[in-house]
């Protein structure tokens, strides 16, 4: 049976493959193209790699890539900081063991009900573990179910979600499907991320759209304009924070800012 992380390795170059013109890389177009980006011996010679090797890594085999390889196929495919560190994390051998849910430490949780603004934990599988009053004031993460109390199905699932973003609401979420792929795809086959992945696809095609594209983005902070229906227009500028305690935690804070955001 094929290791799932090696075949989403296997996708994600071919993904990048696809999205590259001769041209890009300084490579002649030759004769015509049936499909669209490289081919894969264009690659292999970019990298510097034999064609059949990448081959097998394209097709997700159950090989093991080294750092030099893996370093030489993203100058080869151009990729980006973010799509690099994606590539190294799929090429490392992962943790075997079931996801299991994260508990948030006691200093933690008085550490977020001590802040004035919103603020809230994730886990590894975005899912919201505890939370302050002034984030269940704009979130009512308390009214979920706790198998609904995670981001990425509140932003792709949650029509009231959907609403309090609007116009902007398109621009938001494709850019967290491109975050979240990049913490699934370390834990591809795991049946928690799996349900996951399921309710996300059968509740939003949107998400099927975007997750076939295979983009790639790191965490970063950023602004946003919520329009809450008894609070109104809200513009937040929000960060997040590992935990020394359990790196698999983060910490995510929503500062109130004036003007408008994202």
């Amino acid at each position: 049976m094929a290791d799932p992380r090696r075949v989403e390795f296997g996708d994600f170059l071919r993904s990048r493959r696809e999205k590259l013109s001769p041209k890009t890389v300084g490579l002649p177009a030759g004769r015509r193209r049936r499909t669209a980006g490289l081919r894969r011996e264009e690659v292999a010679q970019l990298a510097g790699i034999g064609v059949d090797w990448y081959i097998r890594l394209e097709q997700g085999r159950t090989v093991s890539p080294s750092v030099t390889t893996v370093d030489a196929l993203a100058r080869a495919l151009r990729l980006s900081k973010a799509e690099h560190a994606h590539l190294k994390a799929l090429a490392r051998d992962g943790d075997k063991r079931a996801f299991t849910r994260e508990i948030v430490p006691p200093p933690i949780l008085r550490l977020i009900e001590s802040l004035p603004h919103p603020a809230y934990i994730t886990g590894r599988r975005w899912d919201v573990l505890a939370w302050n009053a002034a984030a269940e004031a704009v979130f009512a993460f308390g009214r979920l179910p706790e198998e609904d109390r995670n981001t990425m199905l509140l932003m792709m699932t949650n029509r009231q979600t959907r609403k309090a973003y609007g116009a902007n609401w398109a621009e938001v979420a494709k850019r967290m499907v491109a975050m979240f792929r990049a913490s699934h795809d370390v834990w591809a086959g795991d049946p928690a991320f799996t349900e996951l992945l399921t309710r996300l696809r059968q509740g939003s095609p949107e998400f099927v759209k975007w997750w076939e594209a295979h983009e790639i983005r790191s965490t970063a902070s950023g602004l946003k304009t919520m329009s809450h229906p008894t609070l109104g227009v809200l513009h937040f500028e929000h960060t997040s924070f590992q935990a020394n305690d359990d790196p698999a935690l983060k910490l995510v804070i929503y500062t109130p800012v004036r003007g408008g955001g994202a």
